[in-house]
């Protein structure tokens, strides 16, 4: 697809022309990556940060959360609960906590292989090269790292630098953490104020660009005790991307068909717009991951990146068992194994055979 195109089906009307969107998208997605839908236990390790992205329920000015930081041996336990039900992966997400140090996630890394098979993935915002490069000695399998948008002017407004001196590159940050060997993958926010359809089809032939492994995209749903959140209310520009579950779902599609091998998840954002049926609905546009929520529940509320999060009531256990319900109601299978995307797997052999 080019430009044009991706715009056009951005802009498309409810209707035929868009219902054979989704069916291209779910066959290219039969082809490629199967019918399984691969489970990743998702660990929130701790709402500290200290950035102040204008967006982000947890960001370091909003004093009015209780913050944490979760202990190694909680960590393990949620580990050992991924084993048990039967996922491949692991996800460790976390604010950008300087708690969170090279030494305390690589030891975390080293303690959680050597008791499980599960592959494990981190996304823990921008760091020093010298972290990434020491988390996948110690056995990391994935990195995810949100480019959030690709229009420059639109990302340095919604994320200010910590100082003059930390303005980021993350799809540079993205190629590094290809280098270093990681599976690697990013995503956008969907409708964030300032976002036009222009800037959203360019988004959308970046994960191309990137090659990415893993996609992740949901639409932006406001969080009151943010700045973007208070403006909420206002006249949006003429084109605006609206943050609605339908956009987010075209999304899904267009990102299916342009990466076709990509591990593409049925995010928690569809979730939350559609308590009933938001998670299946991205199942049926090209998503082939699930990511239940295994963080103890003392934590999961305090975890706010934007409000009344899909599962944050859920046990470990209820979260499982509704992902299992969904994906058997849509006639889909569960995942073995870790899930590596076929895109990845693809990357590794290519790279093997030049080496060679």
């Amino acid at each position: 697809m080019d430009h044009k195109e991706i715009v056009q089906w951005l802009k498309c009307p409810p209707g035929p022309a868009l219902d054979s969107l989704k069916a291209r998208a779910d066959k290219i997605r039969q082809e490629n990556v199967g019918d399984a839908v691969h489970l990743r236990g998702l660990v929130e390790l701790s709402n500290i940060c200290n950035r102040n992205c204008l967006y982000c329920g947890i960001r370091r000015d909003n004093h009015s959360i209780s913050r944490y930081r979760i202990t190694t041996d909680e960590v393990l336990e949620c580990a050992q609960k991924a084993a048990d039900f039967g996922f491949g992966s692991l996800v460790l997400q976390g604010g950008e906590d300087p708690g969170l140090t090279k030494e305390f996630i690589s030891e975390l890394i080293t303690r959680i292989k050597a008791k499980t098979h599960l592959a494990i993935t981190l996304s823990l915002g921008e760091r020093e090269v010298s972290e990434w490069v020491a988390w996948r000695n110690a056995g990391a399998d994935r990195y995810l790292l949100r480019f959030e948008t690709s229009n420059r002017a639109l990302f340095d407004r919604i994320h200010p630098p910590i100082n003059e001196h930390t303005a980021c590159d993350r799809i540079a940050m993205l190629k590094t953490l290809q280098s270093i060997g990681y599976e690697t993958g990013s995503g956008v926010m969907i409708g964030v104020p300032g976002q036009t359809y222009d800037d959203l089809a360019r988004d959308i032939a970046l994960f191309a660009e990137l090659d990415l492994s893993m996609i992740g995209v949901g639409p932006y749903i406001p969080h009151p005790q943010t700045p973007l959140g208070a403006e909420q209310g206002g006249q949006p520009m003429a084109d605006q991307v609206p943050n609605t579950l339908e956009m987010g779902l075209r999304v899904l599609a267009l990102a299916r068909i342009i990466c076709p091998g990509a591990n593409i998840p049925s995010t928690t954002a569809l979730a939350t717009l559609d308590r009933q049926a938001g998670r299946e609905m991205g199942l049926c546009w090209g998503a082939n991951v699930v990511m239940p929520n295994l963080t103890p529940l003392k934590y999961r509320q305090l975890y706010e990146i934007y409000p009344s999060k899909a599962a944050s009531t859920e046990t470990a256990e209820q979260s499982r068992d509704a992902a299992f319900r969904q994906i058997e109601h849509i006639g889909r299978s569960i995942g073995q194994g870790r899930g590596d995307s076929p895109h990845h797997l693809q990357q590794h052999i290519s790279s093997n055979r030049k080496e060679g």
